[in-house]
């Protein structure tokens, strides 16, 4: 009996842990995207030692991802159209907790987007504070950067997307177990112009030739 009641406290505290953690979602941006995530590892945990992908609505909607990469266990918790403080607000949710392997992170380009007074430095201290929370709760973790991407709607922030990607890459070199990955320069034509024909109709967002570019890059540096 007493056994019987242990194992019912045992549970019961999971559901309020669980219950309390969604609750505190309620009312802060992309709320309902990190409360529909908790509630899917709850009934469906993500696998261990897996490959993490985090970041904007680049990663939101690859939701064929995995197809992307067979044979290597990937969770997608790309999430709306997310900025770095958004990313950083929920590391504790949808990040550290999957000890992965690898964390692939697509974010900076909607910091740049949201206002004209983000600039590359900001982004750039942005960037740093993920890095450094990621890198002290998971010392050994691979963390790789996805360069923010070239796209038609955007741009006029061009510029500012080079100046950022350099600052990134520059800070992510005096990281040995960190990666840059140049994403942007295969998304341009010979002109230097944007490849119009790899987006779909919002000229924002990935079609598959947009996407097939990214494996392309990304498949090399993928972790065993």
């Amino acid at each position: 009996m007493r056994r019987k009641f242990s194992q019912y406290s045992l549970y019961l505290f999971f559901f309020l842990i669980f219950g309390n953690t969604v609750n505190a979602q309620e009312g802060l941006p992309f709320g309902n995207e990190i409360a529909a995530f908790l509630k899917k590892d709850t009934s469906n945990p993500a696998p261990k030692n897996a490959i993490l992908f985090v970041g904007s609505s680049s990663f939101t909607k690859w939701t064929d991802v995995q197809s992307y990469f067979p044979g290597y266990p990937i969770i997608n918790r790309g999430f709306g159209g997310s900025s770095l403080p958004d990313v950083i607000r929920y590391a504790n949710q949808i990040i550290i907790p999957y000890h992965p392997k690898q964390i692939f992170i697509y974010c900076g380009e909607n910091d740049l987007a949201a206002s004209d007074t983000v600039s590359a430095d900001l982004v750039l201290k942005r960037y740093k504070t993920l890095h450094k929370i990621i890198r002290k709760a998971l010392p050994d973790v691979q963390i790789d950067y996805v360069s923010i991407k070239p796209s038609p709607s955007r741009w006029r922030l061009e510029p500012l997307i080079v100046a950022a990607n350099k600052k990134i890459k520059r800070f992510i070199k005096s990281d040995r177990k960190a990666t840059y990955l140049n994403v942007h320069d295969d998304m341009l034509g010979i002109d230097g112009k944007v490849k119009a024909d790899i987006f779909i109709s919002d000229q924002l967002h990935m079609n598959a030739k947009g996407y097939a570019i990214w494996q392309k890059i990304i498949l090399p540096y993928l972790m065993q």
